[in-house]
């Protein structure tokens, strides 16, 4: 396992694989394999019989996969759940997991661009098949797009200030580095730099991967793809991932419950919540992994 917690420390480890109820026969989807961690709790309840299905768009996870006949590797986005399935003559399964942070693996790796600690690309793509890019993002947007996105993904406090620096000064220097990119809005950062930092890198990691968008495309084929009984759990790192998964456990649709007594609830249950209220890290993971002190678990099952 020493691989694996170097590439990734699992968070909420035990219990994500508690809200998933495992049976030994059953057939599961790991939708961020990364480093395994997750992957390799379920294959330790799995009997001889039992399925895993593990979806990673990063190649690097590919070194992470164990030789197990029960696993099957997708190298794709979790947005094509149900496809890839249907392609294993999968129609149903039991259980599915997403852990929405990113790797440590990917922090790590000054090449990728993910981490305000390197000097490498303003690159930030989990597949790196795709062609937008941070840098892309930072050259080519308009002003208004870069302040909506600084905003709403990065709850920059001064979304509109930043993005209207970065159009009028982004012609006259070269933005191909994390480096050249610091500098660039450097005489705008507000407060803690780091923190700061932190906050803008998160708004166009979410960009440049579509994160939101890829998560809402998986959430609405949970309905159809999970067992009548199966559970799906999610760990959610940011305040928008996470009213998405609650809105959709609760109700399924991303829009917020009206707070109506009066008002008739005709939609259809598909999910019923297990956690009522998020499942965070304890003080000792806190202690073990900072990484998880954002982390939120929110487990339902299909009705």
């Amino acid at each position: 396992m020493l691989q694996v917690m170097s590439y990734h420390i699992p968070v909420l480890y035990y219990e994500t694989l508690d809200g998933l109820s495992i049976k030994p026969d059953g057939v599961y989807v790991d939708c961020t394999f990364g480093g395994g961690g997750h992957s390799r709790g379920i294959l330790e309840q799995l009997g001889p019989d039992g399925r895993l299905f593990a979806f990673d768009q990063d190649a690097d996870a590919q070194s992470n996969i164990p030789d197990d006949p029960r696993v099957v590797f997708v190298p794709q986005n979790f947005r094509h759940l149900q496809r890839f399935l249907r392609l294993h003559k999968v129609t149903a399964v039991d259980g599915v997991l997403a852990d929405l942070g990113v790797s440590s693996h990917q922090f790590d790796e000054g090449d990728r661009g993910f981490s305000i600690r390197f000097s490498g690309p303003l690159d930030m793509r989990m597949d790196r098949r795709q062609t937008l890019t941070a840098a892309g993002i930072v050259g080519e947007y308009s002003e208004q797009q870069l302040h909506k996105l600084f905003e709403q993904y990065g709850e920059v406090s001064n979304a509109k200030t930043l993005a209207r620096h970065i159009a009028q000064q982004r012609n006259h220097v070269q933005l191909q580095t994390i480096e050249q990119f610091k500098s660039l809005i450097s005489p705008v950062v507000k407060g803690n730099p780091n923190k700061y930092l932190a906050q803008v890198f998160q708004a166009l990691r979410m960009e440049v991967n579509d994160e939101m968008g890829a998560l809402k495309e998986m959430l609405q084929q949970i309905p159809a793809v999970l067992k009548t009984g199966g559970r799906i759990a999610i760990i959610t790192f940011h305040s928008i991932e996470d009213r998405l998964v609650k809105n959709f456990f609760r109700q399924g649709s991303f829009d917020e419950a009206p707070d109506n007594p009066f008002l008739p609830d005709v939609k259809e249950k598909v999910l019923k919540l297990i956690t009522k209220k998020p499942i965070t890290a304890s003080e000792e993971e806190l202690k073990q992994n900072n990484r998880s002190r954002s982390a939120k678990l929110r487990v339902a099952e299909k009705l």
